[in-house]
């Protein structure tokens, strides 16, 4: 009993000293991921805090529960339409990328270490893949915004590449004790591991939308509860069937969140929180299982393995796989510097260390020195590089308040947030002329620190923050209303124009102005005028 009082009280101090050093990170912009370490290393028996912790087997058990939870929450804040339109660069870096990545740094590592070929390719694998839970540590914590298919590259990047880093340490442990061979049966074992983690996490998430749906239960606590359980659910059973867990709880995830679910706020925040109790207990965690001194004996070598992988292995791998993709030098520049190390590479270093491979504990050393040397460089720098690349996007302005439907059944109603810029086609316009759809209602405005009632007399200005009730089908329509594209000063009521071509249809008109129009779909403008006014009335005719 008084064993479990005092791990509770360890681990309460050291979550609550780790929520600190977040908010320290901010403000000395050092990656928030380093802290955690830090804080870990400081409390170990090196450090002041003394703890005495050398247990390999529970750090990789907390650590991959850890990652799994992680990962599940950066699919639920991935969109279809990123996923679709940065997939196929994502998954060229996730694969040959870690490949190509993996062999220039164990060919280096090799050489610099002075140990067999084979064991500076373990080393290779372990640190080949760009780790996401650094990447989402970093990008959130700085409040770092890039343009949106880069970003998606960058996030689903770190989301998927998980599996060729595990399935090329593997490969290679069973190579270094002698149960496979390099050729084919790696290449299986990769194939498998990626096919049946994507089907599995596909699955899951689908089955997942369709239950929280149709389930009914009658405490709003139990969804998020039923969440969690389809990630964890979603990685073991891809890993018990032998394939990728990290990638099936990643595609879980963005299954769940591209499904119209209810309770959905209520969920994100739920696993906003796990992401972040996760990251910190993994971290600090590690950090308890590194060794100061040691770090000392391997830091020459260590920074001339982090050299190379960081300025030369990235940047050309990078570079020859995304020449295909029409990628400007600026965002190849970005991403081949954006190849951050985190907890992936630690966890997968114990893995030579779990199953006997000679010079293990060589490997674990150099790896997290190699980690700490890409969060403090390439996470401290990222935001600057940005902006000196001119890829930073201006973060949208965020409401002091938020307005959600807390409904546990599935109702056809949605509430949408709208920001109101200078160039808002509905800015300086009274709501009553805004000619909302049926099916459509500002419910509220939020101006500055103020909640305004809205009235048909209520004028919409810049910088106001509109939530509106309103059903799917009237989505399209308003979201056209609040579109950008004026150039007249904000006072000056806006009229929504079409560009109006011959060959425009009435398809096209019904679409945008939601009406109904008598006349067949694909008419164009000048048939239709024709038809209507005669030959000698449609000019040109």
């Amino acid at each position: 009993m008084f064993a479990v009082d005092r791990l509770l009280l360890v681990g309460g101090i050291l979550l609550l000293i780790g929520i600190a050093s977040s908010k320290f990170s901010s403000r000395v912009g050092l990656p928030v991921l380093v802290l955690f370490l830090a804080v870990g290393m400081l409390a170990g028996s090196e450090g002041i805090g003394g703890i005495e912790f050398e247990n390999y087997a529970v750090a990789h058990g907390i650590g991959t529960i850890a990652l799994a939870l992680i990962l599940f929450d950066g699919g639920l804040r991935t969109p279809f339409a990123s996923f679709r339109a940065a997939l196929a660069p994502s998954l060229t870096l996730a694969t040959v990328g870690v490949l190509g990545t993996a062999l220039i740094t164990g060919l280096a590592a090799s050489y610099i270490l002075g140990i067999p070929l084979i064991q500076g390719l373990l080393l290779g694998s372990i640190v080949g893949s760009t780790d996401a839970a650094a990447v989402f540590a970093v990008l959130r914590s700085k409040g770092l915004r890039l343009p949106d298919r880069l970003a998606s590259t960058l996030e689903i990047e770190s989301g998927s590449n998980d599996p060729m880093a595990i399935f090329l340490t593997v490969g290679i442990i069973q190579v270094i004790h002698g149960r496979a061979e390099p050729g084919f049966e790696l290449l299986w074992l990769f194939a498998v591991q990626m096919s049946v983690g994507a089907a599995v996490g596909l699955a899951i998430g689908r089955g997942t939308v369709f239950a929280v749906n149709r389930i009914d239960l009658d405490a709003a606590g139990l969804y998020p509860v039923l969440t969690a359980a389809a990630a964890i659910l979603s990685y073991s059973l891809a890993a018990t069937l032998g394939g990728s867990g990290f990638l099936s709880v990643y595609l879980a995830g963005i299954m769940i969140a591209n499904g119209s679910i209810v309770f959905r706020r209520g969920i994100s925040l739920f696993h906003d929180g796990a992401a972040w109790l996760s990251q910190i207990t993994m971290f600090v965690l590690l950090g308890l299982l590194s060794f100061p001194s040691r770090l000392a004996d391997v830091a020459g070598a260590g920074l001339l393995i982090s050299a190379v992988l960081i300025l030369v292995a990235r940047p050309v791998t990078v570079a020859a796989l995304l020449a295909p993709f029409r990628f400007t030098s600026r965002e190849v520049a970005l991403i081949a510097w954006v190849g951050l190390k985190g907890a992936v590479p630690i966890v997968l270093a114990t893995y030579p260390l779990l199953l006997g491979v000679p010079g293990g504990e060589l490997l674990f050393d150099a790896v997290f020195f190699v980690v700490l040397v890409s969060a403090i460089t390439q996470g401290w720098s990222l935001p600057f590089l940005a902006r000196l690349l001119r890829l930073q996007v201006p973060a949208p302005p965020t409401a002091p308040v938020a307005l959600e439907i807390t409904s546990l059944r599935n109702v056809q109603g949605d509430i949408v947030e709208y920001t109101i810029t200078r160039d808002t086609l509905a800015a300086g316009r009274l709501i009553r002329d805004l000619k909302l759809p049926d099916g459509a209602v500002v419910a509220m405005i939020a101006r500055g620190e103020d909640v305004i009632p809205p009235r048909g007399t209520t004028r919409i200005e810049p910088d106001d923050h509109l939530f509106l009730v309103l059903r799917p089908d009237a989505r399209p329509l308003v979201d056209r209303i609040f579109s950008r594209g004026r150039t007249e000063s904000p006072a000056v009521p806006a009229q929504i124009e079409f560009p109006l071509r011959g060959d425009t249809t009435v398809s096209d008109l019904e679409e945008f102005y939601g009406i109904r129009m008598e006349a067949a779909a694909d008419t164009t403008l000048d048939e239709l005028l024709r038809e209507r006014l005669g030959d000698d009335l449609v000019p040109g005719a």
